[in-house]
């Protein structure tokens, strides 16, 4: 009786889900590969709320056993949705859990595990069980990992602030279940015990993240993806705020993009006009945008994308001929950018260089253009029929420079295929739900400031409080414990200064510190430990791959390590003569751009060969894939037929002198070859001091700088990033003089 019950329940239920929450099912030929291979059919996924196991039972081919945790099985709306499935309880803590699950896939059953063992509390994929990976490598099973989207958002998650996590659910999310392909896990022979068990472990993570990867991910172009989040989340919870008490929600952003580009449409198409030999594609759709973090910056930004403008980012703080260069590279003849910042910024002699080659708009031109009829008709436009909406997401997104920090900048031209896989490729590491505050005080026109700190949170749901300057040490710190927020990134340089003027509080709402662009120093992060409890994860990437490639997390992380890859990174380590551990990276992936803009070849676009790039840097990917910087390839030196990394050198004389900024730069020398130079703004440092710690860690005499340059502030770029082609000037102008 009971089963004929349930099966007209079943189907009733099912009907009921795929009505109310849109239940989309994909990668269904993954699932029948699987099935084809006689194996044993091992079912994971990510577990995100009370919804989970109908959804899975009732949309997934086949009859599935699931193994439950006891502790889930006690309440009453537990017991009812258990009674329709096929289950067996396991007390998840005890070493026989998995011999149960091991017997039944044994016998031909298709299973159903959540190596997670509970709902998730945070949002995001929480630590994963040993049990998972022994039964699947006892068993050799299929592994078929399944992503469950939107449930999350849920009125049945657990993210109501009682538990843990808090946001604003949702009645009725889109629901979706995307299937991986299936993999067979097995582990080197020689592995045994514990190290076997890890090993087995991380390849369920990997699956596990890759999953949440390659199912969350849109082929869509940047202004869809707006569009997309405010039908997802809360459209009108605040989303961006600035120090101008601006606040604007995703309805609102949208609707200035609407009406604020159409504008800008209207003045770039009269531009064109006015200069028919301008009309070239790329010179047509590239403009230069050039603000500082404040809330105009992404309603300026999507309102270029929305009738599908290109978006050059510039870097206001590269000086006059690294700015007209970078123009003439990208073929820029406009630039929007706003009277008020060139008056707060005091930026006058700069539009005066540029004014002969460049247009410039200011935004308040344009707003006083817009009445009463253009705002009514902005809000009865449809955003699916903007030039922006249904753009070719391969198509150019947007153009960044690289930071000069070795030499000239080139254009970097990413896709906007390019910019949402790497926002899909941090959530799959970082979890941040919708509302939870992001303070983002870099600076858009560096990657990282753009994609992770501002566009992340805006398609996320989230919210993020544009601070202009992440060079105000002061007040970076007071904003962060004012707008309690849960994430900031940052760079060492910025990191540090944070240190000497934050008060021990200021960081007590953060979930996570996160660096990247430049080595973060040990005596930085010991710093913040000991000072603020809070840990800095460390993070790598490079603007040719939008920019995140790898990044330390709570759950996976190791210090001194930039983390493990990102999910959807291919990478090789190309040998470097003279460095016997690692070698230099390259990698290729959904994030890797388009190509260079070079400037002796303005406006043409340089793809990179079959997909890779080379990132330059030296690394070393250890057996549990945490990747080592090494230095850049370009940061050795070739002493006496040995290669020297100047960044080892920096690591221990940082060491001796954690409060000084030191770069160590390589000059000439008749004998042997080249020789070190050590440029600091530390008055107490001598080369004696230098001897002395070299001393002190046992290095090398090549690794000991000959000469000790003292200055009264290493110069920086915009980014924080240290300005390497400057300091190197200082270092060969002081032999000049000599």
């Amino acid at each position: 009786m009971q089963r004929f019950v349930i099966s007209l329940v079943k189907p009733l239920v099912k009907g009921v889900l795929k009505i109310v929450y849109r239940v989309e099912v994909t990668g269904l030929e993954h699932y029948y590969t699987a099935q084809q291979t006689q194996q044993p059919l091992l079912l994971i996924a990510n577990h995100v709320s009370l919804l989970d196991g109908p959804l899975l039972d009732l949309f997934i081919p086949g009859k599935t056993t699931f193994m439950i945790d006891e502790s889930h099985t006690k309440k009453w709306y537990e017991r009812v949705i258990l009674s329709m499935t096929d289950f067996f309880k396991v007390n998840l803590h005890s070493p026989y859990a998995a011999k149960h699950m091991i017997e039944t896939l044994r016998e031909g059953k298709q299973c159903m595990i959540f190596p997670e063992g509970r709902i998730t509390t945070t949002g995001g994929l929480m630590k994963i069980y040993d049990g998972t990976a022994l039964v699947a490598q006892k068993t050799q099973a299929a592994v078929l990992p399944i992503y469950i989207g939107g449930a999350v958002y849920s009125r049945f998650s657990y993210l109501d602030g009682t538990k843990f996590g808090f946001m604003k659910r949702l009645w009725f999310p889109k629901i979706t279940l995307n299937i991986q392909p299936a993999r067979t896990l097995n582990a080197p022979l020689e592995l045994k015990g514990h190290a076997k068990h890890l090993y087995l472990k991380q390849q369920i993570t990997r699956l596990m993240r890759n999953s949440i990867f390659y199912g969350s991910v849109r082929s869509v172009s940047l202004y869809q993806a707006l569009v997309h989040a405010k039908q997802t989340f809360h459209a009108n919870q605040v989303s961006v705020e600035d120090v101008k008490n601006q606040a604007l929600s995703l309805k609102k952003i949208n609707q200035a993009a609407i009406i604020l580009g159409k504008q800008l449409d209207v003045i770039l198409a009269a531009t064109l006009a006015a200069n028919p030999e301008n009309a070239s594609p790329g010179r047509v759709k590239r403009v230069g945008l050039m603000l500082p973090n404040v809330a105009a910056m992404p309603v300026s930004f999507f309102a270029l994308q929305a009738y599908g403008y290109v978006p050059a980012m510039i870097n206001f703080t590269a000086g006059s001929p690294a700015i007209e260069s970078a123009c003439d590279t990208a073929q820029l003849t406009t630039i929007v950018t706003s009277q008020a910042f060139i008056e707060a910024f005091g930026l006058h002699d700069l539009v005066t260089s540029l004014a002969p080659k460049v247009q410039f708009i200011y935004l308040e031109e344009v707003r006083a253009r817009i009445g009463l009829r253009q705002k009514i008709a902005g809000l009865l436009t449809p955003a699916h029929r903007l030039p922006g909406y249904a753009l070719n997401p391969q198509n150019e997104a947007v153009v960044l420079f690289t930071s000069g920090s070795e030499g000239v900048p080139k254009g970097v031209v990413l896709s906007h295929h390019n910019v949402v896989s790497n926002i899909e490729q941090i959530s799959a590491m970082l979890t941040l739900l919708p509302g939870e505050q992001l303070l983002n005080a870099l600076p858009t026109f560096h990657c990282f400031g753009l994609t992770a700190g501002m566009l992340w949170p805006i398609l996320k749901g989230a919210k993020v409080f544009l601070y202009p300057s992440p060079v105000h040490y002061a007040v970076v710190p007071e904003m962060s414990y004012q707008t309690n927020a849960k994430l900031i990134f940052g760079t060492d340089t910025f990191f540090s200064g944070y240190a000497r003027k934050a008060d021990p509080y200021d960081f007590y709402s953060l979930r996570a510190m996160v660096s990247g662009a430049e080595r973060l120093r040990p005596e930085t992060r010991e710093l913040f430990a000991s000072q603020f409890h809070q840990a800095i994860y460390e993070g790598y990437g490079v603007t040719e791959t939008t920019p995140v490639l790898s990044v330390n997390i709570p759950t996976a992380f190791k210090n001194g390590s930039v983390g493990q890859f990102v999910p959807g990174i291919e990478h090789r380590l190309e040998p470097v003569a003279g460095i016997k551990e690692g070698g230099q990276l390259w990698v290729k992936g959904p994030n890797v751009m388009l190509g260079y803009l070079l400037a002796n070849q303005p406006g043409l676009l340089q793809p990179p060969v079959d997909g890779w790039h080379d990132t330059g840097d030296i690394v070393h990917v250890d057996d549990d894939g945490f990747v080592w910087i090494k230095g850049r390839a370009k940061r050795f030196a070739k002493i006496g037929g040995e290669m020297v990394s100047l960044t080892a050198v920096e690591s221990y004389i940082n060491q001796a002198s954690p409060h000084g900024h030191h770069v160590v730069v390589a000059v000439p020398d008749e004998r042997k070859g080249e020789q070190l130079v050590l440029v600091t703004d530390d008055i107490s440092l001598s080369r004696q001091t230098v001897l002395e710690a070299a001393k002190d860690k046992k290095v090398s005499e090549l690794m000991v700088p000959k000469k000790v340059i003292l200055v009264e502030t290493i110069p920086l770029l915009g980014s924080g990033k240290t300005n390497y082609p400057a300091v190197q000037k200082i270092a060969e102008q002081h032999f000049k003089l000599e």
